[in-house]
């Protein structure tokens, strides 16, 4: 893998035959944000009370609980699906639950069947009902939509003019886990009738606007935050709206983005100290496109320390990334990845200076972490991560063992290294490192033992990331995706691999649905996070790299959550 420099002119000296190796590029664009976010670094954060939003937040507090006749049941449903949908649901965890398991025991005989004279023929609030309960984790029957059926289990025609019943349809019918057909046939129906309902014209405008937007984003795979600004303008457009909800979604939001805002800056500071467009050009600088990856997985203002620790280390695994991809010979990567595995700062030493740079930092990172954990006696914690880094760069050198053989792997044994060298097993572990006092050391335990929800997230993370970059990745010479390794593997076309691996990542979403289902191996507080890692993949590998490619849709992203405030 080795070429010698020609000098111009003349033979070449005994000082001039210096083997030089020979380095493949993948011309990744630069930042398109620059230091921009730095000028946060400074800015105060403001908490809840800092604005007028504390009596609104009690006014709705009070809506919620309040305790009424079997007519508030839908009220207070919708009451907490406007909650959720516009992001300030971590205000009423409590409160939910306690209103949620009252209606389910309420509601009970309906999903249970204990009572057949109990009827709800209301499409819509059946549908809501079901969704809710179980986004909260109660595993309630989806017999419930038996009554929309017909003998042969087909949905009833009937059913096809209530659009926004059809609309909650498809909506719960993201909920479902494997072998619940009757969900199934839920979400084909509703979907090829929303379809059709778009390409007609009809006067409810909003209506037609959330159609849409569902079809491209339901709200099982949507980000919380994107969901809460796109909601936001929907919901104002509703006559029932409740006004006081709204105000205090808004001005919430617009405080959350000062946090983030400040949060990103003094990031920013750390990063442009490390100074990758310099020192390692040949890497993708996405900082603040690795920062929103993190937001999704955790918004909330008790996660700052989450944020920080699991953004530093996804920005440099995603450097990382990029050294075995494309810049590191096989010799290199050898002597970097040996190393990772001591954990010795003393090996940086025995490393080109591009690899010292970023081990040295990547080390760094990892020593603040545990001396800002001992402080919560909880150093353990960085041992598990620090494990599941190890084991993620031995993927990435697998991998690149893989291209240097330059052959294609059956799909069996590409995906044993790819689920692993998505990066979304090492993120798993290291997103409970900052969450407190859940992430125990059996919590731990459980996320390193690979749980089916864990390998589902990995699943859909490794499918996408293969579908959209897959003939980009072959143009400059990389291994093999999964989807040349099925094609050779089974003699397909690429349009009937397509169809194989989006059924592959639908199954993996009914793993992540049934291990969010009550009893759970560990709160749901920690479900949440691997749920979330899945929904960030959907939104940026979705039809396309947004990631790699971060002028594309992630450019609106981080407008919309981290520059443009909600109008009041």
């Amino acid at each position: 893998m080795d070429f010698y420099i020609q000098a111009s002119g003349g033979p070449l000296s005994p000082e001039q035959r210096v083997p030089q190796p020979i380095r493949r590029t993948a011309n990744y664009h630069p930042s398109i944000w620059g230091n921009y976010f730095l000028k946060y670094a400074s800015t105060d954060c403001v908490q809840i009370g800092d604005h007028d939003g504390a009596e609104e937040l009690e006014e709705v507090r009070r809506k919620l609980v309040a305790d009424g006749n079997d007519d508030r049941v839908d009220e207070q449903l919708k009451l907490i699906d406007a909650i959720q949908r516009l992001g300030v649901a971590y205000h009423f965890e409590s409160e939910i639950d306690v209103v949620l398991n009252r209606q389910l025991l309420k509601l009970s005989d309906s999903f249970g069947n204990t009572n057949p004279n109990v009827e709800d023929d209301d499409l819509y609030m059946v549908s809501l009902r079901f969704r809710l309960l179980r986004q909260q984790g109660h595993p309630v029957s989806c017999g419930v939509f038996s009554k929309f059926t017909d003998n042969e289990g087909r949905f009833k025609e009937s059913i096809v003019s209530d659009v926004r019943g059809m609309l909650s349809l498809y909506e719960a019918a993201h909920m479902r886990v494997r072998e619940e057909d009757i969900l199934e046939e839920a979400l084909n129906f509703s979907t090829t009738h929303l379809k059709q309902v778009v390409n007609k014209s009809l006067r409810d405008h909003a209506l037609i606007s959330q159609v849409v937007h569902a079809l491209n984003w339901p709200i099982r795979k949507t980000l919380a935050r994107l969901e809460a600004r796109n909601y936001m303008q929907i919901y104002e457009q509703e006559k029932s709206h409740d006004e006081t909800l709204l105000k205090f979604a808004k001005l919430d939001f617009n405080m959350l983005q000062k946090v983030h805002q400040r949060e990103l800056g003094v990031i920013t500071r750390w990063w442009s100290e490390f100074n990758v467009a310099e020192k390692l050009p040949f890497a993708r600088d996405r900082l603040v496109e690795c920062y929103i990856w993190i937001l999704g997985v955790y918004f909330e203002p008790h996660y700052r320390l989450a944020r920080s620790i699991l953004t530093k280390v996804i920005v440099l695994a995603s450097v990382i990334d990029d050294i075995y991809d494309v810049y590191g010979t096989i010799e290199e990567l050898l002597l970097f990845t040996d190393a990772i595995q001591r954990w010795d700062i003393d090996d940086k030493n025995e490393m080109p200076e591009y690899m010292s740079h970023i081990y040295g930092t990547l080390l760094a990172v990892y020593s603040e972490m545990e001396e800002e954990l001992s402080k919560q006696e909880a150093s353990f914690r960085v041992d598990y991560a620090k494990q599941a880094m190890k084991e993620l760069t031995k993927a990435y050198f697998d991998e690149a063992n893989l291209y240097d053989k330059s052959n294609v792997p059956k799909v069996e044994e590409y995906m044993k290294v790819a689920l692993v060298s998505s990066g979304y097993m090492m993120l798993a572990t290291t997103s409970l490192v900052g969450m407190g006092v859940l992430a125990s050391e059996d919590a731990f335990e459980w996320v390193s033992g690979t749980p089916l929800i864990v390998r589902a997230s990995c699943t859909i993370a490794r499918l996408m990331d293969d579908m959209v970059g897959h003939e980009s990745e072959q143009e400059r010479g990389d291994v093999a995706s999964i989807v040349e390794c099925y094609m050779k593997e089974h003699g397909a076309t690429k349009e009937e691999t397509y169809v194989e691996l989006n059924t592959r990542i639908a199954d993996a979403w009914k793993d992540i649905n049934q291990e969010c289902l009550c009893p759970t191996a560990v709160p749901m507080v920690l479900l949440d996070r691997i749920l979330n890692q899945a929904r960030v993949i959907y939104l940026l590998y979705k039809d396309e790299d947004c990631y790699t490619n971060s002028k594309t849709r992630a450019k609106d992203i981080v407008t919309s959550l981290l520059i443009e405030r909600v109008p009041i």
